[in-house]
């Protein structure tokens, strides 16, 4: 399977090119034309947490 795509390779290097060109041509179009966010969610999340200790202080809990 290997020697087959390597001989067509060999054997036809300007389709190849081309399509290697196409790919190059695609991938940057894709990466000027994607829409992603300028400025990513970094808020910090916060969980409460509620329980009852008689004999430890707040500070101990935390």
């Amino acid at each position: 399977m290997i020697n087959k795509i390597i001989s067509f390779s060999i054997k036809n290097k300007f389709i190849i090119g081309l399509f290697i060109l196409t790919l190059i041509g695609v991938g940057t179009y894709s990466m000027m034309t994607i829409n992603l966010g300028s400025v990513p969610d970094i808020t910090n999340n916060q969980v409460q947490v509620i329980t009852v200790s008689e004999n430890l202080g707040t500070e101990d809990i935390e």
